[in-house]
């Protein structure tokens, strides 16, 4: 027997699709349950080996994508620390978003229309792992309540492992760290040197067009930049060393 709190809630929510006719009721509580199921996916993102919905639909259409899933503890340290410097150097501090990056980009492009970049690590596996590639304001809006989750459920280290085993890391469909650093220098994540490892994290933007198998002066001198910040930012990812 449904409880009385229970049958007034199942009623209020169903509530604003009750006026609606029945094809467009049937789509709207479509695009409802689309928007729901990512929130009740990643709990269980706690475990296992997540695919991005890139590496799902090379898979559809035929296209080429080599993954080998790693656990962080398998990956470099070194790695890790070279793309938080990189990609996201508040990642330990914030909690999904952060909101004092997104300030300074929204300043530094004058505009909110120009504004670019401030996305962080945990957008990121939220673009990667249920929305699509490509700047929009619809996917961003999607993107920031999914990264405030993903924050919340999930660990900093499982979130920068699932990161780095989903992300694309080479030009002929390398993704995941392990795959993108056999292509590039012939060796396993767990045995990148630290300068390797920026020189991957430098590839991070697009993975296409910079190479680390054959780095150009652009890409190595970024990957030095990268080098002396993390000599000088150790601390930057305490909240991804020891056990989850």
């Amino acid at each position: 027997m449904v409880s009385q709190p229970c049958k007034r809630f199942t009623i209020f929510a169903i509530l604003p699709l009750a006026w609606m006719p029945r094809p467009l009721r049937a789509v709207a509580s479509a695009v409802l349950a689309l928007l729901v199921l990512p929130y009740l996916i990643v709990p269980f993102y706690s475990a296992g080996k997540p695919v991005s919905t890139v590496m799902l639909w090379r898979l559809l259409t035929g296209q080429r994508m080599q993954r080998d899933y790693v656990p962080l503890p398998r990956i470099s340290p070194a790695l890790s620390l070279a793309v938080i410097v990189a990609e996201d150097g508040r990642f330990c501090s914030h909690h999904g978003v952060d909101f004092a990056e997104i300030r300074d980009v929204i300043a530094d492009a004058g505009d909110l229309a120009e504004a670019r970049g401030g996305s962080t690590i945990t957008q990121q596996v939220a673009k990667n792992l249920f929305l699509w590639p490509g700047r929009s304001w619809l996917r961003k809006a999607l993107e920031f309540p999914l990264a405030l989750w993903i924050d919340l459920v999930l660990s900093k280290r499982r979130i920068l492992e699932i990161y780095l085993n989903i992300a694309e890391w080479g030009p002929t469909g390398e993704f995941g760290v392990e795959a993108g650093s056999r292509y590039a220098f012939g060796k396993p994540a767990r045995d990148l040197s630290r300068y390797q490892a920026a020189l991957l994290a430098a590839v991070l933007p697009n993975p296409v067009t910079r190479n680390a198998h054959a780095p150009g002066p652009g890409l190595r001198k970024l990957a030095g930049l990268y080098v002396g910040r993390a000599a000088q930012a150790l601390g930057e990812a305490n909240c991804v060393r020891g056990t989850p």
